[in-house]
C-alpha cells in the first residue's frame, strides 16, 4: 500500500475490505497502522459516511474493531473470500470520468482520432501537427473567448476535432466509466478487452462527491485506456472504457479536513511506473497544476440540477500522461503487455498497484447491488 507514515498520522482515510470473518464487505479506516472496521447500522456503507455533514469527523470518532495491520491485509490476495483483503473504496457511488482535461493529452487524442487506431500513422501525424497543436493550447482557459479564437484558427487549418471541442470548448467530456460496485481495488488485476492491441494506463485523481455536489475526499484511479478502440470512433467509447476489471480505484479515500482539501488536489503530482515481465520500465507523471478545467467545474458539469446522483459519484479528473515512448517497434509507442505491473502513487494518497490481464482472464464481477444488500441484511446492518 506504501502510505507515508506521516500521512497516515495526519490523514483521515476510509475504504472497504472483504471481511472474511463477517463474510462480506466492511467499511474501514486506518488507525496506528491498523485497519479498523467501523461498519455499523448508522453507516453500513462508505456512501453513508460520505453523505454526512463532516465525514472526516465521523470517521475519527467512530467505534471500531481492529481487523489486522495495514501491511497484513494489503498482502492478502484480492478475490480470496477466506482472507480479509482490500476492495475498491467506493460502494454505491456512480463511477464517472472526465476526458481530455489536459492540453498535452488533447494532442494525443487528436492524433488517435486522425490515426484511426494505427500506431505507425499516429507517429507521422504527431510529427506533422502534434507540437503545433500543443503550443497553441497551452494556458488556454476552456470555454473562454481566447479558446473560441483558437478554435477558429484550427478549423481554418483543417485540424479541428471532437477532442479539441471538449478540451477547450465550454462543455467538458464526462462519461460513465464503470458500473456501481464493479471497480477493482489495490493489488487486483485490471483488464484489457481482448480486441485491443494499443492501450495504456491513465493515472488520475478521483474525487469522492456527495449527492449534494460536495467534494468530501480524493483517491487514486487507473482509467484503463484502449487507444485503438476509442481512436476508431468516439461511438466506441463505452466499449473502450467499461469492461470487466477495466477500472481500478484506491487504495483508500482520503477525506477532506482542515489538513487536506481541494487546494491540495489542485497541486498534486501523480507518479506512474509500469514494470513489464520483459524488463521494460515506463515512468511518467501527471501534474494537476496543468489541468485545463478546475476540478470543481468538472464536478458542477457532472452533478447538479441537470443530473442527480442520490448516492454520490466517484469522478476521475483526467490525466496529463500520454505515453509515446516506444516499447518494441520504433514509432509505435507504448502498449501494455500481459503481466505489466502498474503503480500509481502520490505522497498524500498512497499507492495503487494492479497487474494487467485480459478482461476475459480477470475474475468475473459477480457481487452486485442485490448481493450487497442481501449480505448487509443477513448481518443485521440494514
Amino acid at each position: 500500500m506504501a502510505y507515508s507514515l506521516d500521512e497516515i498520522r495526519n490523514g483521515v482515510f476510509i475504504g472497504r475490505v472483504w471481511n472474511a470473518n463477517a463474510g462480506g464487505p466492511s467499511v474501514v479506516t486506518i488507525r496506528d497502522g491498523n485497519i479498523v472496521d467501523i461498519t455499523c447500522q448508522t453507516a453500513p456503507l462508505v456512501r453513508d459516511v460520505c453523505e454526512m455533514g463532516d465525514p472526516a469527523a465521523y470517521v475519527r470518532q467512530a467505534d471500531g474493531v481492529v481487523l489486522g495491520s495495514l501491511d497484513e491485509i494489503a498482502a492478502n490476495a484480492p478475490g480470496d473470500r477466506n482472507a480479509t483483503h482490500f476492495l475498491a473504496p467506493c460502494d454505491l457511488q456512480s463511477i464517472k470520468a472526465c476526458g481530455v482535461t489536459f492540453a498535452s493529452s488533447m494532442v494525443e487524442r487528436v492524433i488517435e482520432e486522425r490515426a484511426a487506431g494505427d500506431p505507425a500513422l499516429a507517429l507521422a501525424i504527431r510529427e506533422r501537427i502534434g507540437s503545433m497543436i500543443g503550443e497553441s493550447l497551452n494556458n488556454i482557459e476552456a470555454g473562454s473567448s481566447q479558446a473560441a479564437d483558437v478554435k477558429k484558427l484550427l478549423i481554418a487549418e483543417g485540424l479541428w476535432s471532437q477532442y479539441l471541442e471538449v478540451g477547450i470548448g465550454p462543455d467538458a467530456e464526462v462519461f460513465s466509466k464503470a458500473q456501481v460496485l464493479s471497480s477493482v481495488g489495490p493489488g487486483d488485476e485490471v483488464g484489457l478487452h481482448p480486441i485491443s492491441k494499443w492501450n495504456n494506463p491513465e493515472p488520475e485523481v478521483v474525487l469522492t462527491v456527495s449527492s449534494h455536489g460536495k467534494v468530501v475526499g480524493a483517491c487514486l484511479g487507473n482509467d484503463v485506456n484502449l487507444r485503438d478502440i476509442e481512436g476508431r470512433s468516439a461511438l466506441l467509447l463505452s466499449k473502450a472504457k467499461d469492461n470487466n476489471a477495466s477500472c481500478a480505484i484506491g487504495p483508500m479515500i482520503r477525506l477532506f479536513d482542515a489538513e487536506f482539501g481541494m487546494d491540495d488536489v489542485r497541486a498534486m503530482v501523480l507518479d506512474l511506473r509500469v514494470e513489464g515481465t520483459d524488463g521494460y520500465v515506463l515512468e511518467g507523471q501527471s501534474s494537476m497544476s496543468e489541468i485545463s478545467r478546475d476540478p470543481l467545474d468538472l464536478v458542477a458539469q457532472t452533478l447538479g440540477r441537470h443530473h442527480q446522483y442520490p448516492d454520490g459519484i466517484m469522478l476521475f479528473l483526467g490525466t496529463l500522461f500520454a505515453p509515446t515512448k516506444d516499447r518494441d517497434i520504433v514509432g509505435e509507442g507504448f502498449t501494455h503487455k500481459l503481466g505489466d505491473v502498474v503503480s500509481i502513487s502520490c505522497p498524500s494518497l498512497g499507492k495503487l498497484t494492479n497487474t494487467v490481464r485480459l478482461s476475459t482472464q480477470c475474475r468475473e464481477w459477480t457481487f452486485g447491488v442485490s448481493h450487497l444488500f442481501r449480505n448487509l441484511a443477513g448481518r443485521n446492518l440494514i
